[in-house]
């Protein structure tokens, strides 16, 4: 069987945390499979990225998560990944609004940046898609003000790590104003 394990885990330090520092958003026409560089010794692990596509970055706080999900079926022999990011953005803004708006149209693929400084680049092949969300005003002075959106995805294998940050692979970054 060609999906022999060839590795065992030993139990980790407890050092790492929970949480997402950043997102970063490709258009997804800009970013194709014949772009991708992968390392060579660990496939699932992107090397670099050619043709310096935008990746615009998003800081993010708090409620803002990651999860991916595991999913086979033995009776109909398939199995994949549900990549789901959930995005807190305080503050409603007229700029934010557009990007909102854009971000609900096109499926973009992600990079997640989280507090251990780990890169994983979520929608690959098939983009992300905001499956839900709101736009808020809270009701009493200390509510949130603000948006907040939930991405999913499928994709046949889990998210790629990065061999560093954005632009370290190749990623032209764009950063707020």
């Amino acid at each position: 069987m060609n999906c022999d394990i060839s590795r065992g885990r030993l139990e980790e330090c407890a050092e790492s945390v929970g949480g997402i520092r950043a997102v970063y958003f490709i258009n997804h026409d800009d970013l194709k499979d014949a772009d991708i560089t992968y390392d060579t010794t660990d496939t699932d692990v992107i090397a670099s990225v050619s043709g310096t596509p935008s990746a615009y970055k998003f800081d993010v706080r708090g409620a803002s998560s990651y999860t991916e999900t595991p999913t086979k079926s033995r009776e109909n022999g398939t199995t994949f990944f549900e990549q789901a990011l959930e995005l807190q953005l305080p503050k409603l803004t007229k700029e934010d609004h557009k990007t909102v708006k854009l971000l609900c149209y096109n499926s973009p693929h992600v990079i997640i940046e989280d507090n251990n400084e780990n890169f994983f680049l979520a929608g690959l092949k098939y983009g992300v898609d905001v499956s839900g969300g709101s736009i808020v005003t809270g009701a009493a002075m200390g509510d949130m003000s603000g948006y907040t959106l939930s991405f999913t995805g499928q994709e046949n294998v889990p998210a790629n790590f990065l061999d560093g940050d954005p632009a370290t692979v190749g990623f032209t970054v764009v950063e707020g104003s």
